[in-house]
């Protein structure tokens, strides 16, 4: 395999010898609504700390990959703030933790029905030829749109099991950087973590891989440096999943 840096492939070979089965996130990996949740987040805290605004950086570093709950608590004790967590019958207009997770998620329905769901064709392909290779898919998201936005792509059929954040909450399971999100889809499929890829956009979710200790985790860079995901716990990056190889053949 040609490289043009030692620890940035250009392409990667997924392999039926070496692997059962792909763990996807949703939201930059496979539909192009990252975006969307960022900006979601920056009316959210430009709103609430006008003065300092909220930048790229605080999204990958703070909340991408991360439950929404999560993000916020994160984001806030960066800039020194506490609000209480308030309750899950509060609504958006509440100063609590519970109200800001209400208001940035009516910013980011309110976006996609504008919008729209966006995907992206080589996260699309690949899932494709992962699946005629006879590997088994799962689509694992903090986001609790995640079957709304995969229905509204119409992509519902390439993933043999979701675990999102609504899924996540009923079972009581920490979110990225914890691997028990993608612990628990290996499980539905039937597969062992040595025998699942992971494929990340985020910081979080690469390093929730290797927690996990899955048999190879690729980091996707939508944004932010080369090398931020292989740093973070990737073992590839790759800029288009277009690039990745699948060899078909008994395991």
């Amino acid at each position: 395999m040609a490289t043009s840096e030692p620890s940035v492939p250009a392409a990667v070979v997924l392999s039926r010898h070496a692997l059962d089965a792909a763990l996807f996130d949703l939201d930059g990996v496979v539909t192009r609504t990252a975006q969307v949740h960022a900006e979601a987040w920056k009316h959210l805290f430009d709103a609430y700390f006008p003065f300092q605004p909220f930048t790229a950086e605080d999204y990958q570093r703070y909340v991408d990959g991360r439950p929404r709950l999560d993000g916020i608590r994160c984001f806030l004790e960066s800039r020194g703030v506490t609000l209480p967590e308030g309750s899950a019958e509060e609504g958006p207009e509440a100063e609590t933790v519970q109200g800001l997770g209400k208001r940035k998620n009516g910013y980011f329905l309110e976006a996609l029905r504008q919008q729209g769901v966006e995907v992206f064709a080589g996260a699309v392909g690949l899932l494709e030829r992962l699946r005629a290779a006879g590997f088994r898919t799962a689509v694992v998201s903090a986001s609790r749109n995640c079957e709304a936005v995969l229905r509204a792509a119409g992509l519902e059929h390439l993933f043999d099991a979701r675990v999102d954040g609504v899924e996540a909450g009923r079972l009581g399971l920490p979110g990225k950087p914890a691997p028990d999100t993608f612990l628990e889809a290996a499980r539905r499929l039937g597969v062992s973590p040595e025998r699942a890829v992971v494929v990340e956009d985020a910081q979080a979710g690469v390093q929730a891989g290797r927690r996990g200790r899955f048999g190879f985790v690729i980091g996707v860079r939508r944004a932010g440096p080369e090398g931020a995901l292989v740093r973070a716990g990737a073992d590839v990056e790759v800029a288009h999943l277009a690039t990745v190889k699948v060899e078909e053949g008994e395991p």
